[in-house]
């Protein structure tokens, strides 16, 4: 498919609920290893986001609603009123810049560390991650999680409903409840790493339970216009393995989310794919569609316009880049006039720290 510069549906105004976004293009929550040890985002994290301010919304990286939930280090959190103040020094950098924000928030489960977050990690149940994992101190076997209570079930969608409320304190319009890519709430949906008997685990109808009463308590505390979800379904990323039952598992959970969340965010969508239809057909409300573009290859001389383009004409209404993003500060200005895109700098600055291949990249007018 080909993109006409100025003519892209990706280019459309298009409402989002309360908000008015000036096009189509979301910018997709990336972590990139930038905030204080804390998980405080600093002046930097600001500099990058307001540098990407014209898309037509931020969906802000992996931030974790509690400590036990930091997967690797450096990653922003939003439990402590010092995280609120450094995503507000981010938000009001943003707005200041004519953008919008929302928060995403990620519980690791058994994507974790002791050596990360000072805790065992925890999860649906005691099936450690199949890799090893980042620590400060180098690469470290993963270690065995720690089977959730149901108590600690209830007490963990509260911190999300918490996190949430800080979120909106800090200034961003809404969350995104982080289900996907194997992190907590995918591994309660998944059979590989559910092995529960109990209300949360077996049969799928009690495997969405943890999703659904997390998203609920979200709604609760901030309005469910304010949230989003995303989901991967299929997924394989850190470990995670549906079987077969991922056309079912996907077609409960949508058809028991509240109708008027702010959107469903799909991850690797397919606009082929009978699920990545099912869903938009089963979801009436704003569908996000991220691309399936291949990961650790290089990305398409457009960014992934063209197959935005396609899932548009499949029925999605905003579409979500990542890399082209961090290569590309000015990327819808790039689209809008036909220019040529940055090449992504070499992998090892994605989580580097620093500067460097986090907010160098060159925009047009620098040129």
């Amino acid at each position: 498919m080909t993109i006409t510069p100025g003519d892209s549906r990706l280019l459309e105004p298009v409402r989002l609920g309360d908000l008015r976004l000036p096009n189509r293009l979301v910018m997709a929550p990336m972590t990139r290893n930038r905030a204080e040890a804390d998980g405080t985002p600093g002046p930097l994290v600001a500099t990058y986001y307001a540098q990407r301010a014209s898309a037509g919304l931020i969906i802000a990286e992996a931030s974790t609603p509690n400590a036990v939930g930091q997967t690797y280090p450096n990653i922003t959190a939003i439990h402590t009123d010092a995280h609120v103040a450094g995503w507000r020094a981010v938000t009001e950098a943003v707005t200041g810049a004519g953008g919008r924000m929302f928060l995403q928030l990620q519980h690791g489960g058994r994507v974790g560390h002791p050596d990360n977050s000072g805790h065992t990690p925890v999860a649906p149940s005691p099936v450690p991650l199949p890799e090893p994992i980042h620590t400060p101190t180098g690469i470290r076997p993963a270690v065995t999680p720690r089977e959730m209570t149901v108590a600690e079930i209830h007490s963990t969608s509260a911190d999300f409903a918490e996190a949430a409320r800080r979120g909106v304190d800090a200034g961003f319009a809404g969350v995104e409840v982080h289900a996907a890519n194997g992190h907590l709430l995918h591994q309660f949906l998944a059979g590989n790493t559910n092995r529960r008997t109990d209300a949360y685990g077996g049969p799928v109808a009690h495997r969405i339970r943890f999703v659904l009463e997390t998203v609920e308590a979200v709604t609760r505390a901030i309005g469910a216009h304010r949230v989003g979800i995303r989901l991967a379904p299929g997924s394989i990323f850190n470990g995670i393995d549906e079987g077969d039952e991922t056309a079912d598992l996907y077609r409960a959970l949508v058809a028991a989310l509240p109708r008027d969340l702010a959107y469903v965010h799909v991850v690797f969508a397919d606009p082929d794919d009978e699920v990545f239809r099912r869903i938009r057909e089963d979801w009436k409300g704003t569908l996000i569609a991220n691309p399936l573009l291949g990961w650790g290859v290089p990305l398409p001389a457009d960014g992934g316009a063209a197959e935005g383009e396609r899932l548009l004409a499949a029925g999605a209404d905003l579409i979500a880049l990542g890399r082209a993003f961090i290569a590309n500060p000015d990327l819808v200005a790039r689209l809008r006039r036909g220019a040529p895109l940055n090449p992504l700098q070499d992998h090892g600055l994605m989580y580097a720290g620093g500067a460097s291949g986090y907010t160098d990249y060159p925009t047009l007018g620098d040129a």
